[in-house]
């Protein structure tokens, strides 16, 4: 299923590697799915069920390999072997939403009959041509484009919304239908197609064997933790004047540390104003990027080798001198609101025919707000601004009021639209089960709900509304009053 996000967009791609197998086009599978994605802005119900379609691999140990979202939220996942008519069950077995990648298995183990697995090469060159394979647009037929590799960054995944990973870009023609499918250079798998650029034609990406490999390396352990966060945040450090107050060396190495995010295992070893001097073996370039096979990367990439709970080590430098240390990092979830969720159904609370939900990006994409639309901005200050600019008045879960449920006993309420909460019968919220024990534990005659930013405020008669409660559920179709 495709999903689209302001910078970039998912495409559904199947590929076929030209590997050593006699019939390479064996190897790659044709992926139909029947998926439903919950309703974030009326957190009790589903969307309509949608047909969509995308491309996998078969892998070692009688797998496929896809895109996470390609199988994201599927009721069913059929897959189809080159030239074969029958329909097989297949289901996720690991998914990894941050990286985009997903491993499937087949029911019947008759489907591997005669499929040789596709072997993984390396990171290809700039400049270099690789040979993408799928069933573009929803074609029957397998499709072969080639291209050249034209640029290597950290690139944002789309499919999770707030991450950042190797990403490969190529003008091989990439169209929906072709995710999830191989990228092939010298008979090998060099990637897995999956995203693209609106609007630019001939140009899309892949996700290359470094990303690849680490999911691969996670999922032998039964399980998928995800990429580990080091939540360290760096600026050049390129003012002349600056290093030598530093008494830094004049070798154009080492970057600042600006802020760290509130993980205790990096604020026990790092401090702000630290200059990040080495990142495990990649030294760390007065602009904040490391040398990576001859390509200039974000000093990011360091991390991202290390598995969850593994240390880095670093150099840096504080206090006039260079230091050594060891910083273990771990997968970092704090923020999992400011990016898509899966995998889990959104929350809710309703009373007096009011729907709190916790503020989310999901929740904001089915309003159609963009950050620069100005109706939503405190929405979007709360979720993603406070906790760097006022991380102490920050709340773990901003909530808003989604919606209204139309009743006598609150139709003198507004509807504030994406208007986080403040506060309940004068409790702060900071969650979701802040606003359950506002509203039930009140004995006054009367309810108070006051909005971010300006305290405005709607007011419910507490009696009236906690009677009407089970009555409105009844005749909207709400199956229960919550979802914590």
């Amino acid at each position: 299923m495709l999903k689209k996000t302001s910078i970039l967009f998912l495409l559904t791609v199947n590929w076929l590697t030209v590997g050593l197998a006699a019939n390479p086009e064996r190897s790659v599978i044709q992926i139909v799915t029947s998926s439903q994605q919950p309703s974030w802005d009326a957190p009790w119900r589903f969307e309509p069920v949608r047909r969509g379609g995308g491309s996998g691999f078969v892998i070692k140990g009688r797998r496929i390999m896809t895109n996470a979202h390609v199988v994201s939220w599927a009721r069913q996942i059929l897959v189809r072997r080159y030239q074969d008519p029958r329909p097989y069950l297949a289901e996720v077995e690991f998914i990894g939403h941050d990286c985009d990648l997903a491993i499937l298995t087949v029911q019947d183990e008759g489907f591997f009959e005669n499929i040789e697995p596709l072997e993984f090469g390396e990171l290809p060159k700039v400049r270099s041509t690789v040979v993408t394979y799928g069933y573009p647009a929803g074609g029957e037929e397998i499709s072969y484009t080639r291209g050249v590799v034209s640029r290597i960054e950290l690139e944002p995944y789309a499919h999770i919304g707030n991450r950042r990973f190797l990403g490969v870009q190529t003008d091989a023609a990439i169209n929906p239908g072709n995710s999830g499918g191989p990228v092939v250079q010298d008979d090998k798998v060099v990637g897995v197609a999956f995203q693209g650029l609106p609007g630019l034609e001939n140009m899309g990406f892949f996700i290359p064997l470094p990303v690849i490999d680490h999911f691969l390396n996670e999922i032998s352990n039964e399980h998928y933790d995800g990429f580990p966060t080091a939540g360290i945040r760096v600026v050049p450090l390129q003012n002349q004047a600056y290093r030598s107050l530093l008494k830094l060396p004049d070798n154009n190495l080492g970057t600042r540390v600006d802020s760290l995010l509130p993980i205790p295992s990096t604020e026990k070893v790092l401090k702000e104003d630290d200059v990040l001097l080495r990142v495990g073996a990649f030294p760390v370039a007065s602009d904040g990027t490391i040398l990576y096979q001859g390509n200039r990367l974000s000093a990011a990439l360091g991390f991202q080798f290390a598995q969850a709970g593994e240390a880095v080590p670093l150099q840096i430098w504080r206090d006039g001198r260079q230091m050594d240390v060891s910083l273990p990092i771990y997968v970092y979830d704090a923020d999992r609101a400011t990016g898509y969720q899966y995998g889990s159904l959104p929350r809710y609370y309703i009373y007096g025919g009011l729907v709190f939900t916790p503020l989310s990006l999901d929740y904001l994409k089915t309003q159609g707000r963009a950050p620069a639309d100005q109706s939503g901005i405190e929405a979007y200050y709360e979720l993603y601004y406070r906790r760097n600019e006022s991380p102490a008045t920050a709340r773990p879960e901003p909530i808003v009021l989604a919606s209204i449920l139309a009743d006598p006993v609150n139709a003198n309420v507004a509807s504030h639209g994406s208007t986080p909460v403040d506060k309940i019968n004068g409790i702060r919220i900071e969650k979701l089960d802040d606003v359950v024990r506002a509203l039930e534990t009140n004995t006054n005659a009367y309810d108070v709900v006051e909005f971010l930013p300006n305290h405005n405020f709607e007011i419910l008669e507490h009696g009236k509304a906690a009677e009407a409660n089970p009555e409105i559920l009844k005749t909207y179709g709400v199956p229960k009053d919550r979802r914590l």
